[in-house]
């Protein structure tokens, strides 16, 4: 006989803020994100596409209670795949992931921010300083769609 699966820890919830249908705009362009829960609960699935159709991707995160991390990995149409990890710190979520540039250490990261019920702004940000200081590469306002 299987036993049941246990129920999905508390902090597995921690994405619910992103769950949903939404328009993107940022400076010259726009797109949606459709953000669901999966596989009862534990995985979080996020369907990116682009207005233009230049980039379309996708991302799955799960909450890894060993760590008391998020992992996430996102893959794109122009062949990209990033492995992030993070999580809350105060009232933002990140996710970071180190990568070599032109032979030195870059820390990539995304932030989620300012979020409220219908709206919230995430942006993508690079550090060449391990982490002292940011450059914003990415700002994309979340809007919760109205659509059908």
């Amino acid at each position: 006989m299987t036993e049941p699966i246990p129920p999905a820890p508390a902090a597995a919830r921690q994405f619910d803020f992103w769950l949903g249908e939404w328009d993107l705009t940022w400076d010259g362009g726009g797109g949606t994100n459709r953000v669901s829960s999966i596989m009862g609960g534990r995985v979080i699935e996020e369907q990116f596409r682009s207005a233009d159709m230049a980039l379309d991707g996708m991302s799955v995160s799960v909450y890894d209670a060993d760590l008391d991390r998020w992992r996430q990995t996102w893959v794109d149409s122009q062949g990209s795949y990033i492995h992030l990890v993070g999580g809350w710190d105060g009232a933002r979520m990140i996710l970071s992931t180190e990568r070599q540039s032109d032979g030195q250490p870059t820390v990539l990261r995304m932030v989620f921010r300012d979020i409220a019920a219908d709206w919230f702004d995430w942006s993508w940000e690079r550090s060449e300083d391990r982490g002292r200081s940011w450059s914003p590469l990415w700002r994309i306002r979340y809007q919760r769609s109205t659509s059908p």
